[in-house]
């Protein structure tokens, strides 16, 4: 299974609570980008996973607009900034058994970085600016995963 792992995209520091925090114009644009960008590197994706915070909600719905995606999405509150990585894992692992072969995820820091670390046991969790993607290949028998690449918005504009 390919676990794409993506952190939102930049929200406005201020909002009456952390979970609705809204993204910005910047965020916007690169998570947009980011996602026109793995429109060219990724197979379709058979589902998808977002945290209930309204950045991550609004990251996906500016990635849909560039990017092929099943309908609907899995809702979880372990994907908050707070979150369970090894729960995230499981559901991801359950997922792969029931033959779903490519997943995108949409989360937080620390969140993300954990994720990648709790599929991928020999990594450290990396770092994430806000709309980076990480790549997984996670075989769910061996439930372990190897980190292919991870491309942040800075990247692809140094690539250009």
């Amino acid at each position: 299974m390919q676990v794409f792992i993506m952190r939102h995209g930049d929200a406005a520091l201020e909002a009456a609570s952390d979970s609705v925090r809204p993204l910005t114009l910047c965020g916007c644009d690169e998570s947009r980008a980011m996602a026109s960008w793995l429109n060219g590197k990724t197979p379709e994706i058979d589902r998808v996973l977002v945290s209930p915070y309204l950045r991550a909600e609004q990251t996906l719905a500016t990635v849909r607009e560039n990017l092929k995606l099943p309908d609907g999405q899995d809702v979880l509150p372990e994907l908050t900034p707070g979150g369970d990585p090894a729960m995230v894992a499981s559901y991801l692992q359950v997922l792969a058994q029931k033959g779903v072969k490519s997943a995108l995820v949409i989360s937080h820091l620390p969140l993300v970085g954990y994720l990648v670390s709790e599929l991928c046991p020999q990594e450290a969790p990396p770092m994430f600016a806000t709309s980076a993607i990480a790549c997984v290949a996670f075989d769910a028998d061996a439930c372990e995963g190897k980190l292919e690449w991870q491309v942040s918005p800075s990247k692809l504009a140094k690539a250009i």
